[in-house]
């Protein structure tokens, strides 16, 4: 069913691609002004160019040419991703307003539902699948416009983004493999290769921001695929599957909700305590900060292939695993309890004294 050659092939073409037009495309966004200047909210020092969104998306493109592939819904998820690309280019250069944002995210995903690519049912534990009916297009918009903010919102740091996405793209890739979804694996491929080709500049210090562009067509894709390769399956849990696969940015955009409701703020205003900010504060460095990140995005995607796969009568523990590695998460970001750290103090306290215990046994 797969050629894994053309797979191999079209990952390379996206990452080269995107790897050598990022350069002329920083050269454009100096030259036309979107570039994205220092600020109080923001951390870097210097003017640094935006619009990366433009390489990751002709890497994508050129990977999708050579395996050529043949879909239905192919055309609206094209169509979609250039609204939702142009939208943010704009974003890039202007600054636009958030209600002219979601409006660019409304078309796009009304491509979608014209084209009949919607999340039809859910399959609840204990209940069993529920039809969605008339609410199946309320909820594909509300994921496509939640999944393309939540990318944009944790587009913080250097790299952050970029990784994020390709490590959730990456494990939607592998299920995919293993379930024999044919788009997926090449929607997901392409994407994965033009992140990383694209990663080359934006890894810390970045030379180039993706910017909304970048930020929006990743989010807008990666709820495409997940739509296409996790929603249409019927196993037990298949919702939960890609909530955890994108636990990381979902988290941190219902933590921002939340703050911002809390304080009687704009819900779409934007600030600097997102969890990546959060972690910077904590202590730990730019870099730091970003390879964390990465590491329990790493730990979430391999719990959602380990969750997709399990028998039911071990789905508990994996239920526990994925409560257990948030928890620490927030634990390490100081979002949770007031700052404190039981989990993680708990166990530098057993590593410590283990220590100890070694370096007696060693002295005796």
């Amino acid at each position: 069913m797969f050629n894994y050659v053309d797979l191999s092939i079209a990952f390379f073409i996206a990452l080269v691609a995107s790897l050598l037009l990022t350069i002329p495309v920083k050269k454009l966004a100096v030259k036309i002004g979107a570039v994205d200047f220092p600020h109080k909210r923001k951390i870097h020092k210097v003017v640094t160019p935006r619009l990366g969104g433009l390489a990751i998306f002709a890497g994508f493109v050129l990977a999708l040419i050579y395996i050529h592939p043949r879909h239905e819904y192919l055309p609206a998820i094209l169509l979609g991703g250039i609204i939702i690309l142009i939208t943010g280019a704009i974003d890039d250069k202007y600054t636009i307003t958030p209600i002219a944002k979601l409006t660019g995210q409304l078309i796009a995903a009304s491509f979608l539902v014209n084209a009949g690519l919607i999340i039809e049912r859910l399959t609840v534990p204990f209940i069993g699948t529920i039809e969605l009916g008339f609410f199946s297009v309320l909820i594909t918009v509300l994921w496509v416009v939640g999944i393309t903010n939540a990318i944009n919102l944790i587009d913080g740091l250097d790299g952050l983004a970029t990784g994020v996405s390709s490590i959730a793209l990456i494990s939607i890739f592998i299920m995919s493999l293993m379930d024999g979804q044919v788009l997926v694996a090449y929607l997901s491929i392409a994407l994965i290769g033009a992140n990383i080709g694209f990663l080359f500049h934006n890894f810390y210090p970045a030379k180039i921001y993706m910017g909304d562009s970048g930020s929006n067509f990743l989010g807008y894709m990666i709820s495409v695929v997940s739509i296409l390769g996790l929603f249409k399956e019927i196993a037990f849990f298949s919702f939960i599957i890609p909530v955890i696969v994108l636990a990381v940015p979902i988290f941190d955009t219902l933590f921002a909700i939340y703050r911002r409701a809390k304080n009687k703020e704009k819900i779409m205003q934007p600030d600097n305590k997102h969890i990546h900010y959060r972690l910077i504060e904590a202590g730990f460095s730019h870099r730091q900060t970003v390879l964390i990140i990465y590491a329990f995005s790493v730990l979430f995607g391999g719990l959602a292939i380990l969750f997709n796969y399990v028998q039911e009568t071990t789905l508990i523990v994996v239920v526990i695993l994925v409560y257990l590695v948030l928890h620490i998460f927030a634990e390490l970001a100081g979002i949770v309890l007031g700052g404190k750290r039981p989990i993680i103090d708990g166990f530098l306290k057993f590593i410590r004294r283990k220590k100890r215990c070694n370096e007696s046994e060693e002295s005796g």
